[in-house]
């Protein structure tokens, strides 16, 4: 492979620990190579799709690679599925690796590499492909629950952007608890209180706990009839949710709602006209529920007319 062109800018996913630590290597890889800090710019994906993309080189991390990235000089460096092969980009792409993984790779291909960041990025990859049955997969979640519940934004500053000083941070142990003490809470709550948004898809109520870890543990141990559960959370103005399944039905779903992600942990931006809850209940039967054509409408009508002869006839 040869040498990376220089970004205009760095863009990465706001949403995950995943695209955190991939957004903050890569920039301290284009430190190294060029001399100079790039800006960083983070998105949640329905901001994403709705970017015009106008610079002339740009690397991208944890953003699935669409036509809009196929340019010269731009870079992408993601694990999810895509479409279309890139025919101008560079594509730096594993589905069985984090985002962030692949970003560390390209950093220990220039000398970067040190037993902090090799630490840091084995949870991040444990926690964003859920590798639960890894020894640290509840240390993980930990991790990634920093991103989740202080945000993006708000841990780069506390940390002043040195990715090292996630580890063992003091928060982590606020984590901990939580997870111990509110997971059962909120698994044992949420249980009872699923609805249908259609024959195959069920809404997760969620109060406390880790609703991503709760949500799962719903789906191994098969506490409802749908093999894909979804819940709801609000980022500011706008509810989003997140989709899980066992299958491969998530991203199905969320690519439905405009959205994406992997095949059994995907996510979408509901519009800003469901504001609460019993509103996002009610756009997603809207959607996931699509009426019937008028071919079923009459071949229903035939076939009631058909057993109402029937009766007759008996």
């Amino acid at each position: 492979m040869g040498p990376l062109p220089k970004p205009e800018v760095i863009f990465t996913h706001e949403s995950d620990l995943d695209g955190f630590l991939s957004g903050l290597l890569l920039q301290r890889l284009a430190d190294k190579l060029f001399g100079t800090k790039i800006p960083l710019e983070a998105y949640h994906n329905h901001s994403w799709r709705q970017r015009d993309m106008k610079e002339k080189s740009a690397w991208v991390a944890d953003m699935t690679f669409d036509t809009r990235l196929d340019r010269e000089d731009w870079v992408v460096i993601d694990h999810h599925a895509y479409d279309h092969p890139p025919k101008k980009a560079r594509l730096i792409h594993d589905v069985n690796k984090s985002a962030s993984l692949l970003c560390y790779e390209l950093c220990k291909e220039d000398g970067m590499g040190s037993p902090e960041l090799d630490r840091l990025v084995h949870l991040s990859n444990v926690a964003d492909l859920y590798l639960d049955q890894d020894p640290d997969f509840d240390a993980a979640t930990d991790y990634a629950g920093l991103i989740k519940i202080y945000q993006f934004w708000n841990i780069y500053d506390l940390i002043e952007g040195r990715v090292e000083r996630l580890l063992n941070h003091p928060l982590l142990q606020v984590l901990e608890v939580k997870r111990k003490v509110e997971n059962p809470i909120g698994f044992e709550w949420s249980s009872v209180r699923v609805q249908q948004i259609s024959p195959t898809i069920g809404f997760v109520q969620t109060i406390i706990g880790n609703s991503s870890m709760i949500v799962h543990r719903m789906l191994d141990e098969q506490v409802s009839p749908y093999p894909v559960l979804l819940y709801a959370m609000r980022r500011g103005n706008t509810m989003m949710v997140s989709i899980r399944s066992k299958n491969g039905e998530a991203i199905k779903v969320a690519e439905k709602l405009q959205g994406g992600g992997h095949a059994n942990a995907a996510g979408a931006t509901l519009p800003r006209s469901a504001l609460g809850v019993n509103e996002a209940i009610n756009y997603l039967r809207q959607v996931l529920n699509p009426a019937p054509s008028k071919n079923a409408a009459l071949q229903s009508l035939e076939n009631a007319f058909s057993a109402l002869d029937n009766l007759k006839l008996g």
